[in-house]
């Protein structure tokens, strides 16, 4: 072999061996490069338990796995601690899962919390009609199970006998009874008022919570009743038969009076107006007899509406009761009356009021008094005539009682809105039980004006109801301090399917209790 030759040879083995290490060298670096990939990745994953658990745990979600904990949850080992870099880039992709999860079970919280106040306040058909809106309702066991109670309670109501449903009333409450029968103060006749006119708040608390132990349901007048409207408006009613409650409860219509905070109520220790709290609530502003000002549930409005916050079975689907407002005093214990602004045709205690509160602005006042009337349209509460002069209907023509309605119009109206409910005062009435009729004048007159609603007082039985196809009355009970003490001796049975009168009277009032002027 030539020296060439092996040369040549030599030279190719050396050339193979140098790409075999090439090779193995390559490998080598390939499998570095794969180790350290999935070392890296592994890591990486480590971080993302780690940072999400950490996230969960922040947001009260348990991630407690084995035996004990709860099907679904997995158990993490803390992973080693990873650089900034990659405990940074993981959290917002990682947390969005546990964020999301989250807000859908808060989200769907809310659904079943508000449906459930809708249902326990009998509007079943509204609740089941909320949840099926959800985006969830049909995989989500918590709402569809909730669907079918509503409707399983909704199917054993019972349609309520609208004509045998009974209505009550109230004045404003005595909060202080020191001051409401102080006789030399307030002189005889007007303590012998306040006594047999009045409720105590303690009464009118027990009468509340005995109602309501009793199964009474709160609802509107206008729940009794169908309406429906012609082509040219012409308004027809016919018995509500779809008015539907547990077997257990009864239906009651509530209404309060005079709620203006007279000028005569002022000696007597009565809250001075209606305010809004710092929540937006109705509540009443009350000066006690030391001076001190408080602002709280010192009358019918707050205090039922604080009751049926806790007790809302106690109304039908947020029924309250209905207001029925003079207005020449004002409203609300506003000075809304235009006498106030002109400062014209004024009353002795109204100048005296004005010459007191020389800052006084009837603008504000306007103002103040349509935001209340606001904020109880949103709780509930609705609006009627009580006439602007507190008028005895019966003794009036229907001429006086258009001009008494025109001023009711422009300043009342103007701030509550317009109503379709007139409730007498002094209990009285444009006709007689048989009914109203075209040729009756004064019927005539305020069905013209838009008037289809008539509650006059009789306290005579239990329940008084007349709905024809023009209109609806109905009598109402006072439950007021001479009724309480009749009752309470046995006078009357018209309240024991209700309360205990002998339960509820309040034995600091003078006795016995005398009806004083017209009730």
């Amino acid at each position: 072999m030539s020296v060439s030759s092996e040369m040549d040879k030599r030279q190719d083995r050396s050339e193979n061996e140098r790409r075999l290490k090439r090779r193995k060298r390559k490998q080598r670096a390939m499998i570095m490069r794969g180790v350290c990939l999935a070392v890296s990745l592994v890591l990486v994953v480590a971080a993302a338990l780690l940072v999400t658990r950490t996230i969960r745990r922040q947001m009260g979600i348990s991630q407690s796995g084995g035996e004990g904990g709860e099907a679904g949850t997995v158990s993490v080992t803390e992973a080693p601690v990873q650089t900034e870099t990659a405990a940074q880039t993981q959290p917002a992709v990682q947390a969005q899962p546990a964020v999301q999860t989250e807000a859908a079970s808060s989200a769907s919280g809310d659904v079943l919390e508000q449906a459930g106040r809708m249902a326990a306040g009998y509007d079943y058909d509204g609740a089941i009609e909320l949840l099926k809106s959800a985006p969830d309702y049909e995989t989500n066991t918590a709402i569809s199970q909730a669907v079918s109670d509503y409707e399983a309670q909704k199917a054993a109501c019972v349609a309520v006998d609208v004509n045998t449903v009974p209505h009550i009333f109230y004045h404003s409450l005595i909060n202080n009874t020191d001051a409401a029968f102080n006789v030399s103060v307030l002189g005889q006749g007007q303590v012998d008022g306040m006594n047999a006119w009045m409720t105590t708040v303690e009464e009118f608390d027990k009468i509340t919570q005995q109602m309501y132990d009793n199964g009474y349901v709160f609802v509107r007048l206008r729940d009794l009743v169908v309406e429906t409207r012609d082509a040219d408006g012409t308004v027809h009613f016919s018995p509500n038969t779809n008015l539907l409650l547990p077997p257990d409860k009864k239906p009651v219509v509530l209404s309060v009076d005079d709620l203006s905070y007279y000028h005569s109520y002022e000696a007597a220790s009565y809250p001075d107006k209606l305010v809004l709290d710092e929540n937006g609530k109705v509540k009443c502003h009350y000066v006690k007899p030391d001076g001190t000002e408080e602002v709280g549930d010192f009358d019918v409005v707050p205090r039922l509406n604080s009751f049926l916050e806790e007790h809302p079975d106690g109304a039908y689907k947020g029924a309250r009761g209905m207001i029925a407002l003079t207005g020449y005093n004002g409203v609300f214990g506003y000075r809304t009356d235009v006498d106030y602004r002109d400062k014209q045709n004024l009353m002795e205690d109204q100048a005296k009021w004005l010459q007191e509160h020389p800052d006084f602005s009837w603008e504000a006042d306007v103002e103040e008094a349509k935001k209340i009337a606001e904020a109880l349209k949103a709780e509930g509460w609705e609006f009627a005539s009580h006439t602007w002069g507190h008028l005895s209907v019966t003794n009036k023509t229907a001429d006086e009682l258009r001009v008494d309605n025109e001023k009711w119009i422009n300043t009342v109206e103007n701030i509550v809105g317009p109503v379709d409910t007139i409730i007498f005062a002094h209990g009285n009435d444009i006709g007689s039980w048989e009914g109203y009729s075209d040729d009756n004048e004064k019927y005539r007159y305020f069905k013209d004006s838009g008037y289809n609603f008539y509650c006059n007082v009789d306290s005579s039985v239990p329940y008084w109801v007349q709905i024809s196809d023009q209109y609806v009355r109905q009598g109402r009970i006072d439950l007021d301090g001479y009724l309480l003490y009749k009752a309470s001796q046995g006078g009357t049975t018209v309240l024991d399917s209700m309360f205990k009168a002998s339960e509820v009277f309040d034995q600091r009032r003078p006795t016995p209790v005398v009806a004083n002027g017209e009730a």
